[in-house]
């Protein structure tokens, strides 16, 4: 009789530091696959991570990339070359639809396991403008990336900023023939609105936001393009 981890091979991959949780939004689920593919989500991190020049490290890195979803980030830096990766997320359906090399953990990213000072990138792309609460959680979050690297470590975070740029697209968001037209922003809208409390808490707080970052890192590149924040930053 074949067990549950046998018929699904990802499974036994998963290290469970929590019990963790499932998206119960139907909706949001929806959207966010009408809004791009595993591939294509593959193909924009690695877009950014050449920019912010992560390709131009050395490939024996033990990289961290928080909040790491179906893990289409970890894909990205394997097709890179680097192999000492590892993801962390909260839950685990989403985990298991990774298929790659990396070690992946069940846990909450405000409090992980791993030993101080042992990982050389920690990375965050789109999960921070979901914590629930401002600023203890990104408190949490970025102290504990901080104390996971290794000195001289790098902390790379992308998350939404509130840019023109965005504003244009909010605006575009709130035209119903735009939406019928562009199932792209279609599906962005619908997100948005699924969760709209955590976004706009985030995007309303930018000083917070930077504080904190400089706070735990020293600002290495700070990039703002297309609705996005790209913070690098080093641990002294």
């Amino acid at each position: 009789m074949t067990s549950a981890s046998e018929a699904n091979p990802q499974t036994s991959k998963l290290t469970f530091w929590h019990e963790g949780a499932e998206c119960c939004d139907v909706e949001w689920e929806a959207a966010y696959e009408r809004f791009e593919t595993p591939d294509e989500e593959v193909t924009k991190f690695s877009r950014r991570f050449r920019r912010l020049g992560v390709d131009r490290n050395a490939c024996d890195l033990d990289i961290v990339d928080l909040f790491c979803g179906r893990g289409s980030g970890l894909l990205a830096l394997e097709r890179m070359g680097f192999q000492r990766l590892e993801g962390v997320d909260l839950s685990p359906s989403l985990l298991k639809r990774y298929r790659g090399s990396a070690k992946l953990f069940v846990g909450d990213c405000r409090s992980l396991r791993f030993e101080s000072e042992t990982k050389d990138v920690v990375i965050v792309q789109g999960g921070l403008h979901h914590l629930s609460d401002l600023p203890d959680d990104l408190d949490a979050v970025l102290s504990e990336a901080r104390r996971v690297l290794k000195p001289g470590g790098y902390f790379v975070m992308v998350e939404p900023w509130l840019t023109p740029f965005l504003r244009i697209v909010h605006g575009a968001c709130r035209v119903g023939l735009f939406r019928r037209y562009w199932p792209k922003l279609d599906a962005l809208a619908c997100m948005i609105d699924r969760e709209k409390e955590t976004y706009f808490q985030w995007l309303s707080k930018p000083r917070v936001v930077e504080s904190l970052l400089i706070q735990y890192f020293e600002c290495e590149r700070r990039l703002t393009s297309f609705g996005k924040l790209m913070f690098v930053g080093r641990k002294a």
